[in-house]
């Protein structure tokens, strides 16, 4: 097969028509308000909550920092522990281990790479506060089940929902569930605000402790209330936003096509898995992984991951390495009895989505993994 030029990357940021932004925009000069809760801010805050289906909701200034103040908010005791996944960005254990707590991994299941909710109850301790599950790819966990052991044993539930954006399951928003869920707005998401996070919740108690934890505990000119950082959305994220949201349904709907396509083309190809739609689920198509199985598909994922590159196709690993195998944490956190989340970590790979990937380009994505695997396939 002809070999293109052009570098097809894993992802693409989605980018409005640039008149709409400067329309926008140009608000910002007209007030001279550029941050600190500002109209556009507010304006889009209305619109994300209807949007989401959310009683409460809480812009920030990024995804990350937005987890960091919803574990705040409930100000745990240090070194209390927190039940999550390992198979996750490192932004998920960076917020609790920055929060003084104590991260405590669960395995994963097979079907969807989400925390396994059969393996939860026996981690749980006297020091458990919280489980932190994340709706991996932005497939939805099992929140009914993880709602029954947080009743059970009287715990927080906060979901690292940074892939989940616009997911709804029977109709509800994903948001709705648990204490407080966590959107990511970044450039490479499937809904941006250049950056940004969304934090959802029901409890309107909430609404001030997170205001105050966004903006260093200010209530006042001359008064600061209590301890807190700065992540505010600003004006321009703000816009970006608001003119990004009447484009989301399109988006996802392009990503959907996406999806079809590459399930279409790659059905017959052995030891391949691709995740498929739930029923009852609205899914937004964020991530197309595939799971590779070196028997059956003939070489490894890192030698296709390298191949693919020869052809100008870039893809990722991920996740990959797990969380406990960072620099940072292999020395602290055991990875023992994980051994779900070891084996889809080592062969999982992304392959490229996002809107405006036309599907010419997705056949020929398809055509390049088989035409590897017939050169290169060990079994083939």
């Amino acid at each position: 097969m002809k070999k293109i030029d052009e570098k097809i990357m894993v992802t693409k940021s989605f980018l409005p028509p640039f008149e709409e932004y400067s329309k926008e925009i140009e608000k910002i000069w007209e007030s001279h308000w550029l941050t600190n809760m500002g109209p556009l801010h507010e304006e889009f805050k209305e619109k994300l909550k209807n949007y989401l289906k959310s009683d409460e909701i809480t812009l920030v200034s990024n995804g990350h920092l937005g987890l960091e103040i919803a574990l705040k908010a409930f100000q745990f005791p240090k070194s209390a522990e927190i039940i999550t996944t390992p198979f996750t960005f490192a932004s998920t254990t960076h917020a609790i281990v920055n929060n003084g707590l104590k991260p405590v991994f669960c395995d994963i299941n097979l079907e969807d790479y989400n925390i396994d909710c059969d393996k939860i109850e026996r981690l749980i301790t006297d020091k458990t506060v919280a489980i932190m599950p994340v709706h991996v790819f932005g497939t939805p966990c099992d929140v009914e089940k993880i709602e029954k052991i947080a009743e059970k044993y009287n715990l927080k539930v906060i979901y690292d929902a940074a892939h989940a954006f616009g997911v709804q399951i029977s109709e509800r928003g994903i948001g709705s569930f648990g204490d407080i869920s966590m959107f990511s707005l970044h450039a490479t998401k499937v809904f941006n605000s250049i950056e940004g996070g969304v934090l959802t919740y029901k409890d309107e108690k909430l609404r001030k402790k997170l205001r105050l934890l966004k903006n260093f505990g200010i209530t006042g000119p001359e008064t600061v209330e209590s301890v807190g950082i700065n992540c505010k959305m600003n004006e321009f994220q703000s816009a970006m936003g608001l003119v990004n949201l009447r484009y989301i349904d399109e988006q996802i709907k392009k990503r959907e096509e996406i999806t079809l396509k590459y399930r279409e083309n790659l059905k017959e190809v052995d030891g391949l898995k691709l995740l498929e739609d739930k029923e009852g689920i609205k899914h937004n198509y964020s991530y197309l992984p595939i799971l590779i199985d070196e028997e059956k598909f003939g070489l490894n994922r890192d030698i296709l991951f390298q191949k693919l590159q020869e052809y100008n196709i870039f893809t990722r690993k991920y996740f990959y390495p797990l969380v406990v195998d960072f620099d940072c944490y292999k020395d602290i956190y055991s990875g023992s009895e994980l051994e779900n989340a070891k084996y889809i970590a080592n062969r999982v790979l992304t392959l490229p989505i996002y809107g405006e990937l036309e599907l010419v380009k997705v056949d020929y994505i398809c055509e390049a993994i088989k035409e590897i695997v017939k050169k290169y396939g060990v079994f083939k």
